[in-house]
């Protein structure tokens, strides 16, 4: 089969890799199918250890990009490790602190709020910043965004704002980068998926089930769909595309008026 991605002898930086339900987890694997080299970056030594069995015999970096200047110890971490050339990075980090429960926006708290733009969003410019020598001629950035930025989820909270920050710092890395080389970045705004990180925003499992009603298909969006979208930004087949966020969602963004969720929302009890 011709190798149309043409990922071998590639090499690529994936970070956010938590579990085998992962998104980053899944483009990983994905890579590596595809006959790609992928160096992983988890955000603590004790993260690092969980995964041993999972990413056996792979190199693994710790990262917190939480703490300034993480970014750019990794890039002389994985240099001296003797990877001067990177073909691509995956940015599949998000944190929020929902330990506190369900708030209205409103109520926001200052130090939630920072700590997840900062590694949420503004990590991704300091990913960039610090990789920049590293990276191929035409080489690819794809980060994790969600399939749209105007519904306003009670249970996302002030993720919402903070991922509308992560999409438009891809345009702003797209343009910025573009004065003096060929870096392409791009967002994938994925659907709900069922995900550990998921797992952790309150009542989220009801906001699945619903989502899935709205599809197209009638069947929620699969993880590996969104690693297949990401693969293809990371390749050189998608060269024409930058500065974007392709949604994939199947189809639930267009079908607010779906005849059965209509009967459902309208039914009055007896």
């Amino acid at each position: 089969m011709p190798d149309f991605l043409q990922f071998t002898g590639k090499t690529f930086l994936v970070f956010g890799v938590a579990n085998r339900k992962s998104v980053a987890w899944f483009v990983a694997k994905t890579l590596e199918e595809q006959g790609a080299t992928v160096l992983y970056s988890v955000r603590s030594e004790v993260r690092r250890k969980s995964l041993e069995t999972v990413l056996a015999g792979r190199k693994i970096f710790v990262c917190d990009v939480e703490k300034e200047g993480e970014a750019t110890r990794l890039a002389g971490a994985i240099a001296t490790a003797g990877q001067t050339s990177l073909h691509g990075i995956v940015h599949a980090i998000a944190f929020a602190n929902y330990s506190g429960g369900f708030k209205p926006f409103h109520e926001t708290n200052r130090t939630d709020f920072l700590q997840a733009a900062a590694v949420s969003a503004f990590s991704l410019v300091e990913i960039a910043r610090a990789f920049k020598a590293q990276l191929a001629p035409h080489a690819s950035v794809v980060t994790i965004g969600i399939s749209s930025l105007l519904v306003t989820p009670d249970n996302y909270g002030y993720m919402g704002p903070i991922k509308a920050a992560l999409e438009s710092s891809v345009r702003f890395l797209a343009k910025s980068f573009s004065a003096d080389s060929a870096v392409r970045f791009n967002a994938v705004g994925a659907g709900p998926l069922k995900t550990s990180a998921s797992a952790g925003i309150p009542g989220y499992v009801e906001s699945y089930l619903y989502a899935e009603k709205l599809t197209f298909r009638k069947r929620n969006l699969e993880t590996q769909e969104v690693a297949n979208t990401v693969a293809f930004l990371l390749s050189e087949r998608s060269s024409g595309i930058n500065g974007t966020t392709v949604v994939v969602d199947a189809g639930l963004g267009s079908n607010y008026f779906d005849q059965e969720i209509i009967r459902l929302a309208m039914r009055t009890e007896r």
